[in-house]
């Protein structure tokens, strides 16, 4: 490569690098459809966001996915799944104010909930879906008789912060979420709407 080729290439990547933060903003190359669709999470390891990405995928890429603490502003779309990783049996404290705060828009266009939790690696019974989406979540949404579902998650021990850290380290790394089962879910919320 000649000296020139190199410096055009070198400017493209820092126009590339120099723009906006929010033109970047977790846009996952979205399909038309008549109704605008959102996926609204809050996560720790990365886990609640990746699996609103493969909702989205399973939905067809339809929805956009935003991390709570972008604090996009949501009311121009029509319907929204709202997912939480959970952390000593709670949302995150970002979306719980999110959800406070908004729901008199938010309960309306509510059409899936979930969650990601370690659930010491121990499979999903009915009462781990009662104690973090009936009786957390929703009521935090206003939203009652969408689809539900709770994810086994993953934990990432760098990414927490160091007293977590410790308090997890018993558990050791791991990964359980899976895509296809989140890819359903998205199928399955689409299918209702």
């Amino acid at each position: 490569m000649n000296r020139r080729a190199l410096f055009q290439v070198g400017l493209a990547g820092i126009g590339v690098a120099a723009m906006p933060g929010r033109a970047w903003a977790l846009k996952y190359f979205p399909k038309a459809s008549g109704k605008k669709w959102a996926v609204l999470y809050a996560t720790w390891c990365g886990s609640a966001r990746d699996a609103a990405v493969w909702i989205s995928e399973g939905m067809g890429g339809i929805a956009d996915a935003f991390d709570v603490r972008e604090e996009a502003d949501l009311k121009q779309f029509d319907h929204i799944v709202v997912g939480s990783a959970i952390r000593m049996g709670k949302i995150s404290p970002e979306l719980q104010r999110y959800l406070e705060k908004n729901r008199p828009w938010v309960k309306d266009k509510v059409r899936g909930l979930y969650t990601v939790c370690g659930n010491m690696q121990q499979p999903i019974t009915q009462e781990v879906i009662k104690s973090q989406i009936t009786d957390h979540l929703a009521p935090l949404c206003g939203a009652d008789s969408v689809p539900a579902h709770v994810f086994l998650g993953r934990v990432t021990p760098i990414l927490l912060e160091p007293e977590v850290r410790e308090m997890m380290k018993p558990m050791g790394e791991y990964d359980n979420l899976k895509r296809t089962e989140c890819m359903a879910f998205g199928k399955e919320i689409l299918s209702r709407v």
